[in-house]
């Protein structure tokens, strides 16, 4: 327990006090995908910020990409700790959940281990759960990772989709700390609205399908978005959970050095900004190297914001998120002093400096001929 001014105790906060990322090797580019698909650079790059994307290799999975992102953030913070959360819309397999696999992997042997499934605002909710389990007492340190393999769901041959997400994994250790101190986490809005499901959905691979006669389509096997409806929601939803939270802070908008969203598309993050009245320069970006991640995209653009020493101790931070359920989410956090992760892009060549491009090297899905696009209008969220 942490003593408070008056004397009296409160629960312990979760203070961050470890960071990093990890993003596959396999490096697609928009010039790739025109390739694959009725579209161009130019078009993905004004519709979507986005430039490049990571995708795991055949056989790679989420849990690999979490292990990776896990060990560089207890690298830099513990060897030890009581949890591990991964916060997923890609485990491994339905069935067991995905984190007890990378607890063992790490040599956390008998640490608590969870999966959480929020979609994209998976990281937040994981933030919220790691706080609960610090402030119960259960844990003193936690492992939270978000990790996504979105290529595994999504149709290569989808445009609406496929220009938009990539793979990666953010991790952060959380310790028991002072709510006051930097590095705290606190002040958290999380919400649902379950009527509006059918906007984000992989149809089959669950109960409801499986309990039916036949087999799945192509179609519902993979990611679905109903792009303009989801893009309104999002800019909705993040602006109004971020209102609440800094209401519940006491923070005006101009108190927030850095906006941190969840990297869906750089229109979202830019209109989210516009509607609270805060600039766009305050806006943490990463959407741009790796595409929309899931669960991962806050923890990798905390991870490379960091590694530019583009935060810096002091600095107020508002997060914001919103994903599949429908779900949606915002805290805040004071940056801490933490040793800067190594810049993702330093862990493997840069995409336009490998002759010939590995993309055209190994078979993977995004290899399969082209063709004719058959999926509606274009739209992208």
């Amino acid at each position: 327990m942490s003593p408070t001014a008056a004397g009296s105790y409160a629960p312990p906060a979760a203070v961050l006090c470890g960071l990093a990322g990890w993003v596959p090797s396999r490096v697609v580019t928009n010039e790739h995908l025109a390739r694959r698909l009725d579209t161009d650079d130019a078009w993905i790059r004004t519709r979507t910020g986005i430039r490049r994307r990571h995708v795991v290799d055949p056989g790679e999975s989420t849990s690999d990409l979490a292990v990776e992102a896990g060990r560089r953030a207890l690298g830099a913070a513990t060897d030890r700790v009581d949890a591990v959360v991964v916060a997923t819309t890609t485990p491994d397999r339905s069935c067991p959940a995905t984190a007890p696999a990378v607890a063992a992997r790490l040599g956390l042997p008998g640490a608590a281990a969870f999966d959480i499934s929020a979609v994209c605002t998976g990281f937040v909710y994981g933030l919220a759960s790691a706080a609960g389990l610090i402030a119960a007492g259960v844990a003193e340190r936690i492992l939270l990772i978000g990790a996504d393999t979105y290529s595994t769901i999504v149709d290569p041959l989808d445009r609406a989709n496929a220009i938009i997400f990539g793979d990666g994994a953010g991790a952060v250790v959380l310790r028991a700390g002072h709510p006051d101190e930097p590095g705290a986490v606190g002040h958290f809005d999380l919400g649902s609205d379950g009527a509006h499901e059918d906007l984000i959905t992989v149809a089959a691979g669950g109960s409801r399908q499986r309990s039916r006669p036949g087999e799945p389509s192509r179609q519902d096997r993979h990611f679905a978005m109903r792009g303009k409806e989801v893009y309104r929601h999002a800019v909705t939803r993040m602006a109004e959970s971020a209102r609440v939270t800094l209401s519940r802070a006491g923070w005006k908008i101009d108190d927030v050095d850095h906006f941190v969203p969840h990297q869906a598309n750089l229109r979202i993050l830019h209109s989210v900004a516009d509607d609270l009245g805060l600039p766009r320069e305050r806006c943490v970006t990463h959407v741009e190297s790796v595409g929309n991640t899931g669960a991962a995209s806050i923890p990798l653009a905390l991870a490379d914001a960091a590694a530019r020493q583009a935060l810096r101790p002091g600095d107020r931070l508002l997060l914001t998120a919103f994903g599949g359920g429908l779900t949606w989410g915002s805290c805040l956090l004071t940056w801490p002093t933490l040793p800067a992760p190594a810049h993702l892009h330093d862990q493997l060549p840069h995409p336009y400096d490998q002759q010939p491009h590995p993309y055209d090297q190994l078979p993977h899905p995004y290899d399969e001929p082209p063709r004719p696009y058959d999926q509606g209008e274009r739209t992208t969220s």
